[in-house]
């Protein structure tokens, strides 16, 4: 896994849906078949990359605000984006 992989990756998300960008655990963990320590790798990068695209970025755990609604990030998603 390269910054170019995470990179077109993100690219991929942005081109589906640039308003926000989500990766769920099934998705890298599962589908794409990382390790755990890969996925930790990922999100670290990919936060840093959003982020310099001017995305607010929550991960497991926080709480984010989208189109009114107050969401919490639980176990199953991993990452969250939201362009500002």
């Amino acid at each position: 896994m390269t910054l170019q992989d995470i990179r077109k990756s993100i690219d991929k998300k942005i081109e589906q849906n640039e308003k926000i960008i989500k990766y769920t655990y099934y998705e890298l963990r599962v589908k794409e078949d990382k390790s755990i320590e890969d996925t930790e790798l990922f999100i670290k990068y990919a936060k840093m990359i959003l982020e310099n695209l001017n995305y607010s970025v929550y991960t497991t755990g926080q709480f984010y605000s989208y189109q009114g609604e107050n969401k919490y990030i639980d176990i199953n998603e991993l990452l969250v984006a939201i362009k500002q």
